[in-house]
């Protein structure tokens, strides 16, 4: 199917910002923040899941690797160059492949180093536009009981509810390293409340048999997304009907690329029959990553909005800006 965005969203605009909510979901849909409000500060910082809160996102997620000591580290690599300053504080603590892997530094290690933005092999900075890599103040990584505490006492202050979003990071990995990511993950949620179907989580791995472990030997009550890579065959597979049979056999929903559900150029988006294929099944759809500082040639971020939330219609997203997609929100709802 194919739609002309430009004149259409312009149109919707002009007419009145609230003409084309009859396109969306009747449920609004979530707001997911990507790695916390990282579109603006260093992320999986505690400053940057505050801001994330304070901009109206509905869930924060946390991205989880395992330390030497066996703690959950709210982190999205599973090295520590890429977004802390180890190689100046461990100079020689690298394996011979030259990366500095969370799992052979304890939390009282980690507690030692500084946060950064992100860089590519703790070189090139990926987003020339967002935070200084250097300056600032001192930023810490958190341990997930941290984030956890963190967020469950920000609903206290201020009497609104926000979601938990962690994803299991390379479990095949830790695996071979004899950490059990899964256990670990699980016992610290139900330690603070989140055991149950109607816990206000998610809880995504791109691995499906860690999913399936994870329903079957832990009878795992909470709800699960399968995130599906823009690439792959073992993802391609998923994305059939056969294979979206099976995903929902053990998950909640699905976290697709969105390229998976449209793809925009020059102001037309075609869209695949993914959304409506998962949506048959009864499964949510949180495609990633929305950034308003990288787009699709010639398409702007509200046009990208618009073609999820109103053409394919999906259940939420994640994003590195979550006050943009909340703005865009509050104007169809």
């Amino acid at each position: 199917m194919r739609y002309i965005l430009f004149c259409f969203y312009a149109v919707c605009l002009f007419f009145n910002q609230f003409t084309f909510a009859q396109e969306t979901n009747s449920t609004r849909p979530v707001v997911i923040a990507h790695r916390g409000a990282c579109g603006y500060v260093p992320e999986h910082t505690a400053i940057g899941k505050v801001m994330a809160c304070a901009m109206g996102a509905n869930f924060i997620e946390q991205d989880i690797s395992i330390s030497k000591d066996d703690r959950a580290i709210v982190i999205h690599d599973n090295v520590l160059e890429n977004v802390t300053n180890v190689e100046q504080v461990f100079p020689d603590r690298h394996r011979e492949d030259g990366h500095y892997y969370v799992v052979d530094f304890t939390l009282k290690e980690i507690k030692k180093l500084n946060v950064h933005e992100r860089t590519d092999k703790g070189v090139k900075v990926r987003y020339p536009g967002r935070f200084p890599v250097s300056g600032g103040p001192a930023l810490k990584l958190l341990t997930l009981e941290e984030e956890i505490e963190l967020i469950q006492g920000i609903e206290k202050s201020t009497g609104k509810k926000y979601g938990l979003y962690p994803e299991l990071k390379t479990v095949a990995f830790y695996t071979k390293e004899g950490k059990d990511i899964a256990k670990i993950v699980l016992d610290i949620l139900d330690k603070y409340g989140y055991n149950k179907k109607e816990s206000n989580i998610y809880v995504q791995c791109f691995e499906p048999d860690v999913l399936k472990r994870l329903r079957t030997e832990f009878n795992c009550k909470l709800k699960l997304i399968q995130l599906i890579s823009g690439s792959g065959k073992v993802y391609d597979d998923m994305v059939t009907p056969e294979g979206l049979d099976n995903v929902a056999a053990y998950a909640d929903g699905i976290g697709p690329g969105f390229t998976r559900l449209l793809q925009l150029k020059d102001g037309v988006v075609t869209t695949t029959d993914l959304a409506r294929l998962a949506h048959e099944r009864n499964l949510k759809i949180h495609p990633y990553t929305l950034r308003y500082d990288s787009l699709p040639e010639n398409v702007r971020f509200e046009e990208l909005l618009y073609g999820l939330f109103c053409v394919v219609k999906v259940d939420g997203a994640f994003t590195d800006f979550p006050d943009k997609v909340v703005s865009f929100l509050d104007k169809i709802y």
